[in-house]
């Protein structure tokens, strides 16, 4: 009998059409821990004109950044999950909170590979109720799971070691934005810790990196819909400050270790449109810890230290 790791990510489309990205969408938008409005409220926005008109516009963007080994998040969940279990000796599972592989099948697997002891590790680094509490809501109650690692050392040390070889690659930029997924002001004013740990990451890369306030610039990306969100908002922010005079901006996306349509369209492609078009001279979209030797080594010092038994989130935030 081994132990066994639940590697779980947010999810995607299985392909970049629009029938694919409107299956993906329902299951995602349709989660409450994901949009927090009442379900009266949500449920006919999104089926009669949300789900309507966003897969096409979606599913262009997915097409951009599509691999031929398929979509970008998935080949490097699965690529992290092979590179995990090489260096931890466990069994290791990837799965995806929305759409596939899913959680259930990806535990039954480990269960009949004869593990006595599963972890589930979301790769979410910060903890928030629309994504790591989400992932807890599916899970058995025998399943510990990490909740973050916002702080985990290992964890800025790879963040660390891969903003110091793109700078030894490509020399050094005028400014290190350090860009998050963003989440509605509203979940931090009922109690989400997610604002709180983004900063902590920030905070502690920068001293890594010895970096000064005005070398490094915190952001949000990804706002959806008209409530506020947490701010400042990344493309506005840089665009500001390439009117300013900025000439180069490095972008870097501590919060999500694998590429996927964030980091390689929105940040990639529309914010160094965004950015060139407003002054600035130089963009660079630094890749995100995907196979890199010093984050696997990362995940399996966390999977080492996860908690031993069933984790049912005490001390956070109520639903």
């Amino acid at each position: 009998m081994s132990d066994g790791v639940l590697l779980v990510n947010l999810g995607t489309p299985a392909a970049p059409t629009p029938p694919a990205v409107r299956r993906y969408l329902a299951e995602f938008l349709s989660d409450p821990r994901v949009v927090e409005l009442p379900r009266w409220l949500w449920l006919p926005l999104l089926h009669g004109v949300i789900l309507n008109l966003r897969p096409a516009r979606s599913a262009r963007k997915y097409a951009l950044v599509w691999t031929p080994e398929g979509s970008p998040l998935a080949v490097h969940t699965a690529k992290q999950a092979q590179l995990l279990a090489a260096a931890s000796g466990l069994r290791v599972e990837p799965a995806m909170r929305y759409g596939d592989p899913g959680i259930a099948g990806a535990l039954a697997r480990l269960r009949a590979a004869g593990a006595s002891r599963i972890v589930a590790l979301p790769l979410y680094p910060q903890y928030a109720r629309s994504t790591t509490a989400s992932v807890r809501d599916v899970l058995d109650p025998d399943v510990a799971m990490v909740e973050e690692f916002h702080a985990h050392p290992a964890y800025i040390a790879a963040l660390a070691a891969s903003v110091q070889r793109h700078w030894a690659k490509h020399g050094r930029g005028e400014l290190l934005v350090m860009s998050f997924h963003g989440i509605p002001r509203r979940s931090v004013e009922r109690g989400d810790p997610y604002a709180t740990q983004c900063r902590e990451t920030a905070r502690l890369l920068a001293a890594a990196l010895e970096l000064n306030a005005p070398q490094w610039k915190l952001t949000f990306q990804s706002r959806f819909g008209a409530a506020e969100w947490l701010q400042p908002y990344t493309q506005p922010a840089l665009v500001e400050l390439a009117r300013r005079g900025l000439k180069r901006a490095d972008v870097l996306c501590p919060g999500f270790v694998a590429d996927c349509l964030e980091t390689l369209e929105e940040i990639g492609i529309e914010l160094r449109r965004a950015f060139l078009g407003a002054g600035g001279q130089e963009f660079h979209a630094l890749p995100c810890l995907n196979e890199d030797p010093r984050w696997i080594e990362a995940l399996a010092e966390i999977v080492r230290t996860a908690p031993a038994g069933a984790n049912p989130a005490a001390g956070r935030p109520a639903p």
